[in-house]
This record gives structure tokens, sequence and C-alpha cells, in this order.
């Protein structure tokens, strides 16, 4: 624990350190709380951009060809594309950069490290550049406004859109990359066999796996595999408090809360369920198991669809086939599911050329139909636009949907029609931490021998996840 405390102190140091000069410490640019566009917008300037990915080589191979297709119009704008690991990767590579003011220009990034970042005021905002009416001339003599138009605007699903605007003060610092949900996945055969009906309320889920349980005793009905998300989402759905990017930050901590989790202990105690932590892997083993203590229904992120399909027989058919819909709702008039997945940011640069030329690029991709299409069939993620809905290819993609080989196209076709129930949480130094604790507070409580008096038990549980909070942070 001291381990970890003293390195997050470290990050804050480091983070901090890299606002002042190194020489007179007096603010650095780049700690800027907006960025200025120039008068002259994009001046075809010769500059080098490096983009911080994860991208493998199959992805990669999508942007590169999409690169090409931008340096067509922007000759002068050099994209240098560098894979770097894991997310924690980029993050942890860019948290050291800042301090010596080589970070990247773009970068994949979540809310918790461009909240780091900001730190350092190291994070260029993107409402100027948004506005922008400038017109810009490409090198095949057509234009563009250097901003978005009201119709790119409006195309945007709005859940993943708005991410960008989590951060406390109402400024633009992301633009959506590519992005995932979660979903309940179930065995449509084995609901089909015994007339069972998809759960849209936790009501029903309730219900459901008691049903499962005395059709297969065996069983453990629900596999949920991450526990932050799942008590996260329940806050968002009940409309208690969580989290908030300004002021006291940690606010999860009340009875709403307390009685979910109450609630999903007593499901644990029956067999209900497990989750990612207590099952030890990822639930989606459970679900696909055909011998064995199995799971009929599993919640997961919608990117790893394949991982929820059994294993294909010698014939190329499956054991079973694979049904997802929306995740159970408290109410189901006013959905809420999660929105993940990467989005990027850009750095501010001393020279604001490098910013606006980062900015183009970034509207290039994150605007772009085809390129959304082909990202989002390669990746597994959704795309951002709603119009992509509409693109011939993806079209085509969508229309193959089912529950075996093309259970990607299935998930994806979920996602798009739920866009109007995404959600994110505010973004703030620290709110990876609270992500954390109340998926280890949930954890925790629905195993934890209470010794005959429960709610003791969970109202302890909560404070030590709010003192564990504020002490990291």
């Amino acid at each position: 624990m001291k381990r970890k405390l003293l390195s997050i102190l470290m990050a804050v140091c480091m983070l901090t350190t890299a606002v002042l000069c190194s020489s007179c410490g007096n603010p650095a640019k780049s700690a800027e709380p907006n960025f200025d566009v120039p008068e002259g917008g994009y001046d075809g300037s010769e500059v080098t951009l490096k983009f911080y990915h994860t991208m493998g080589s199959n992805l990669s191979d999508v942007l590169n060809i999409y690169i090409e297709e931008f340096n067509k119009l922007y000759p002068n704008i050099h994209i240098v594309a560098e894979q770097v690991g894991s997310y924690d990767d980029v993050r942890d590579q860019i948290k050291t950069e800042i301090t010596v003011g080589s970070q990247p220009n773009i970068a994949y990034c979540y809310p918790d490290h461009v909240a780091l970042y900001n730190l350092a005021g190291a994070v260029a905002t993107l409402d100027n550049l948004i506005d922008s009416q400038i017109t810009v001339t490409r090198a095949d003599g057509t234009t563009e406004i250097l901003g978005l138009t009201e119709e790119q605007k409006s195309d945007f699903i709005e859940g993943y859109y708005e991410e960008g605007r989590q951060f406390g003060d109402g400024l633009m610092y992301t633009m959506p990359f590519s992005k995932s949900t979660e979903v309940l996945y179930y065995n449509k055969t084995f609901f089909d066999e015994h007339n069972l009906t998809v759960p849209t309320t936790w009501d029903e889920m309730e219900a459901l796996c008691a049903k499962i349980k005395e059709i297969d005793p065996s069983s453990i009905p629900l596999g949920y595999d991450s526990e932050g998300n799942w008590f996260i989402t329940m806050c968002e759905q009940y409309g208690s408090d969580y989290t908030s990017a300004t002021g006291d930050h940690y606010l999860f901590d009340n009875e709403t809360n307390r009685n979910f989790v109450k609630t999903f202990r007593e499901w644990f105690q029956k067999g209900y369920l497990t989750t990612q932590t207590l099952y030890g892997a990822y639930t989606s083993g459970l679900f696909t198991a055909e011998t064995g203590i199995r799971s009929y229904m599993s919640i997961g992120s919608s990117a790893g669809a394949t991982h929820q399909r059994p294993a294909a027989k010698e014939d190329g058919s499956y054991p079973f086939e694979v049904g997802i819909a929306t995740i159970p709702q408290v109410n189901p008039s006013n959905p809420k599911v999660i929105s993940q997945g990467p989005s990027v940011c850009i750095f501010q640069k001393d020279n604001p050329q490098e910013v606006i030329a980062s900015w183009l690029f970034v509207k290039f991709l994150t605007t772009s139909v085809e390129f959304q299409a082909e990202f989002s069939m390669a990746s597994g993620y959704v795309p951002v636009l709603k119009s992509v809905a509409e693109n011939e290819t993806y079209a085509s993609f969508l229309a193959k949907a089912d529950g075996g080989a093309y259970v990607s196209a299935l998930s994806a076709k979920v996602c798009l029609e739920q866009e109007k129930a995404y959600y994110t949480s505010p973004a703030f130094n620290g709110s990876s931490t609270a992500r954390d604790q109340v998926g280890a507070l949930l954890a925790k409580c629905l195993t934890t021998d209470a010794a005959g008096d429960v709610d003791k038990m969970i109202k302890k549980a909560f404070e030590d996840a709010i003192e564990e909070c504020e002490y990291y942070n």
C-alpha cells in the first residue's frame, strides 16, 4: 500500500513540476487552459506528429491506409504512428515524457489518463478547434472548415462524444475514436429449449436466475466480468451519487448503493452469480463451458463477443447459439449502459501548427465514415458515428449478424440500437481509484462472512472504500 501511494505521489509531483519551467519557475506554455487557434489556422507548414496507440498489426494496417489518404490532402503533415503496449503503457510513457516536454502529439486515452495529464496542463482543449470557421485549403484544391460542421457534430453518438467534457470545467479534451460497452450474452439455444425470456430489468433477472437454478441446480446462471462497471452502472441506473469531478470526489457511500449491494449479496448467497474476481478469470469461461459448472448468461464487453462464443465443432457448427441483448435496467424506459473504449487527445506544443495539424488528423479519422466502418469491423469495437450503419460495407456486415460465425456483427448491432443509453462517469485524478475501490467493495460484500449483521458489514466496507480513495488521492 505504501509503495503504491509513493508511486502516485511521485507521479503527481513529476507532472506538477512539468508545469513549471525548470530554469525560472514560471508557468510553462503548456499550462494554458484553452488552445487559441491562430488567426490564419493551418498555414501549410511541414510538421511531424507522433501518435501513440495500442493497435496490433491488423488495426495498424487499417490505420496506415488512412494515413496515406490523409497525406494526399495534407502532404506536409507527417504522421508517425507508434504502438506502445497496453493502454496503461501509453499512460505511463506519456506521464514520464511530459516532465521533459517530449510527449507525443496525439494519443489513445481514457478519461482518467487525461485527468492525470491535466495536472501539468499538457492536454490541448478542443473547443476553439471544433468551433473554428477558418477555411483550410487541401493539396487537391478542395477546402474544408477547420472545425466541425453541425452535421458532423450531430453524427457522433452523443454519449461517446460527451465523454470529452467529463472533466468538471465544461471544456472538451478528447474525441471518441472507437468504443465498446457491456452487453448481456445468453445461451439462446438453452433459452429457446426451456421457453425462457431475456430479462429487461434486474427484478426479471433475479426471477430468471431462480428458474435456471431449478433447471440446472449445479449452474451459476449469471457471470458478470467487471465488478467496478456493475457498481457504477447501478449508480447511473438508480440516479444515485457515485463521484464528482469537482468538490468532494467520492460520493458513493449512500443508502441506495448499499441497498443494491445487499441485494446482489443475496443473489450470490443463493448461487445465482459470480464475477471475474470471484471466478478468477473472465466469466466467459463459464458461459462457453460444455461440461461441468456452467453459466447461461454473461455480462461483458461488446468488443469481446468472439470470446463469448463456444468453440466450433469439426463441421463448423457451434454447440449453442449465442444471443445478445442490452443489460438489465432499473428503468427500461430510461436505459443506461456504460461507454468504454479509447478516445484520443491532443497535447499542447510550443508550435501551434503541430496542434492544428494534430486536430486535422484526428478530425479526419473520427469523422470518416469509411475509416470508422473498416476499423470497427477489424477491431470488434463500435463506430462512433451513427451514419456508419448506413455505409454499404458496414451494413452488409451487420446483415450477417448471428449467434455463431458473425457474433461480432450481432454485438455491434445491439450496441448501435442502444445509442441513446450510453453514459460516462466524471473524470478527475483519482477516478480510476474510485472504480477500483467500488469493484473491490462489491466483491468483498458478496463474499464476506457478515457474522449475522449484513448491514453493518456493508456499511463498514463502504466506509473503508471511501477512506482508501481519499488515502491514495
